[in-house]
């Protein structure tokens, strides 16, 4: 049989783009792009027999680290089943005709394709929880402190960070901000 896979990612996150001009049997289809609780692949895999074919989009949609990757390619091994990745238009029983610096170029990408995938998502459903995202705001009061202990040159970064809390790379930071937000004086 020929099953498939699609679940959202950070490009397609209505899934309207994965797999659409393939016939498939059967379509697994995960209702959100988060790392946990992916049902439907626990289901897929569980499913799937020897000869069967797997058909995923990309790479990304079916794993979401490197290790799960290559735990699922074991898994399809010892199953003989046969993942298609069409737009890495590779098999798991194909190898790239590659030299070194190309397939660590390869992976290299692929790791930075995991991490946009995760903090994309992660990011979202901390957003829908009501959760603040980024790094939290330092007191308004003691970044005030800060910015005139600067401003009068009379106290050292490490005065400022012991006085206020606020280290020198935090301290910089904002004065970057404050430098972009105030309007340009003429002399």
């Amino acid at each position: 049989m020929k099953y498939g896979y699609i679940r959202p990612i950070v490009f397609d996150q209505q899934c309207t783009h994965q797999l659409s001009d393939l016939f498939i049997d059967t379509l697994f289809k995960e209702t959100h792009g988060l790392a946990r609780k992916r049902t439907e692949l626990e289901h897929l895999l569980m499913t799937v027999q020897k000869g069967d074919e797997l058909f995923i989009q990309n790479i990304v949609v079916l794993a979401d680290s490197l290790q799960q990757l290559l735990d699922i390619l074991r898994l399809a091994e010892r199953d003989q089943i046969i993942i298609h990745f069409v737009d890495e238009q590779l098999t798991n029983q194909t190898i790239q005709n590659s030299s070194l610096l190309q397939s660590a170029t390869f992976f290299a990408n692929l790791q930075s394709k995991f991490l946009s995938h995760s903090s994309t998502f992660t990011l979202q459903a901390a957003k829908q929880q009501g959760k603040s995202v980024g790094r939290p705001r330092k007191a308004d009061d003691n970044l005030q402190l800060a910015f005139s202990m600067y401003d009068s040159k009379n106290y050292t970064l490490y005065d400022i960070k012991e006085t206020t809390g606020i280290s020198k790379s935090t301290l910089y930071r904002y004065l970057d901000d404050r430098s972009t937000t105030l309007p340009d004086e003429k002399e």
